[in-house]
């Protein structure tokens, strides 16, 4: 996997957003295997697609998020479309996975790939609308909250400049299938859960400990009144599904 962009693709262009778009993709294009199937080549849509910008023949989509970063890092927050558009997507169940694509002037530093179903509302940040003189006046974009994204969910394929084995992309890519549901109310709860046993810094943690951000899931179900109940739901299928073990009564050990 060759790192750097093609230059030669950017000639003619001179706004500097067209030219971040067509070296990234350009490169998407050339590089980028599929990190669920397995085939080697994905397929760029034609410009200007709605859905997603590449599509693989296995009948995955994706949709490409880059930015220009000092520190090789996608950063906390990654600037996105229209907000109400985007949560439409999110919550049906056809939306695109989704790369996101660190860069530091010609080389690629990180490339990781977000499944669909870990996209949730709750990791969906509203922005202020745009000011009554602009030209889209009262337009509200959206912010997509990287890091309140479950750390196993962000399948890296290019890691501080060095590509990750593509067997193990694969592989990590099936274990986490198992957490699919077409009840998008349970996968919200999956992936606010998980996001919460990734905030407990050890790798051992104890019910108490995730009892601790009941306050948080309250906030974003508020018409849930069992909490506590919720998240012992989950821990146990999250156990069921291979993430997390249990130790002993009321300990937990991340896998």
């Amino acid at each position: 996997m060759d790192l750097h962009f093609d230059l030669s693709l950017a000639a003619g262009y001179k706004s500097s957003t067209q030219i971040a778009r067509v070296l990234t993709e350009g490169w998407v294009g050339r590089n980028v295997y599929c990190p669920i199937c397995g085939r080697p080549v994905i397929h760029h849509y034609e410009n200007n697609r709605p859905v997603a910008d590449f599509y693989c023949d296995c009948g995955s989509q994706f949709e490409l998020k880059s930015k220009h970063s000092a520190d090789g890092s996608i950063g906390k927050k990654v600037s996105d479309g229209e907000y109400h558009t985007m949560i439409s997507r999110i919550t049906s169940l056809d939306n695109p996975n989704f790369f996101f694509l660190a860069y530091d002037s010609e080389t690629v530093n990180n490339l990781f790939m977000v499944p669909n179903h870990f996209f949730i509302p709750s990791v969906i940040e509203k922005r202020n609308p745009l000011a009554a003189t602009a030209r889209r006046a009262g337009w509200e974009g959206c912010n997509i909250l990287i890091n309140d994204i479950p750390d196993s969910g962000k399948l890296f394929i290019v890691k501080n400049s060095l590509e990750v084995d593509h067997n193990k992309v694969i592989d990590d890519y099936r274990r986490l299938e198992g957490l699919q549901t077409g009840n998008l109310d349970s996968r919200g709860w999956i992936m606010d859960v998980m996001a919460c046993v990734d905030k407990i810094g050890n790798t051992d943690f104890t019910l108490d400990e995730m009892y601790a951000f009941e306050p948080i899931l309250q906030k974003k179900y508020p018409q849930n009144y069992h909490i506590k109940d919720k998240i012992r739901q989950q821990l146990q299928f999250l156990r069921d599904k291979g993430f997390v073990r249990f130790t002993a009564r009321g300990h937990y050990q991340k896998i």
